[in-house]
């Protein structure tokens, strides 16, 4: 794992397939934050703890850690990372953020899904194995759907996760499974990650300029081609209360890892 701040860059890519095809891939970069972090960044791009955990600007290590002691998930986690999208110009939307927690001897244990969507409402998916085991990176672990996040998918179905995570190199993949157990969408975010300066976020910065503004287009823009599509839209229902999913205990296929 990091020990000190680096930026992420990656290839966001979704793509659905039925009951109409739709595929999009963008380039985005991330802050990759060894926890607890202090602010980070300035006015034009950089890191807020305002825009995360319970959102009372306090570090979020604290909140992170006692989702886990809750779940009874914390004994063996030495370490939290926080991979997030950062604040730019002052605004954020982070469609997810991931706490990478590992252990003394830097194996993943545990990642925690911080997911949000577009009607402000926040829920997290703590993915880990029922022994709390280090996940490996070719191995898929599942979780009911239980959060509203696109109008065009039911609140019904599975997610299936999968973290290969080999710093410098990241690769996450979450896939999402129908009530029939068929899948129906794909995605990914992949990349690799540079050390942290204030010169390579300006460099950021001016790669992949307003990168929070893109995100938040692109879904609506990707909104508007489903509705053109003739995809059936589907009108937010209540969130469902508690807003903390665990994975299930059993495994799915291995997939193929990042080179």
């Amino acid at each position: 794992m990091v020990t000190t701040p680096q930026i992420l860059y990656a290839s966001v890519m979704h793509q659905r397939l039925f009951p109409k095809k739709n595929q999009f891939q963008y380039g985005v970069y991330y802050l990759v934050l060894p926890l607890p972090t202090p602010p980070i960044g300035n006015w034009m791009v950089g890191f807020s703890a305002k825009d995360l955990g319970d959102r009372t600007g306090k570090d979020p290590t604290e909140w992170a850690m006692n989702l886990l002691k809750t779940a009874h998930l914390d004994t063996h986690i030495t370490q939290l990372t926080l991979l997030t999208m950062p604040r730019v110009l002052g605004y954020v939307f982070n469609p997810v953020s991931f706490y990478l927690g590992t252990d003394s001897t830097h194996q993943l244990r545990v990642v925690l899904c911080e997911v949000h969507n577009t009607f402000g409402e926040q829920h997290t998916y703590i993915c880990t194995h029922a022994d709390g085991s280090p996940i490996d990176a070719n191995q898929w672990l599942e979780a009911q759907k239980v959060f509203h996040v696109s109008p065009f998918l039911t609140r019904e179905g599975s997610y299936r996760f999968r973290f290969d995570i080999r710093f410098p190199k990241v690769g996450i993949y979450i896939d999402y499974y129908d009530p029939q157990a068929k899948q129906q969408l794909i995605t990914s975010m992949v990349g690799r990650t540079v050390p942290f300066s204030h010169h390579q976020l300006r460099v950021a910065f001016w790669r992949h300029p307003l990168v929070t503004l893109k995100a938040i287009a692109m879904i609506h823009w990707q909104a508007i081609r489903l509705l053109v599509k003739g995809v059936k839209y589907h009108p937010k229902p209540t969130q469902t209360h508690p807003t903390v999913t665990i994975t299930d205990p059993h495994l799915q296929a291995t997939g193929d890892t990042i080179c």
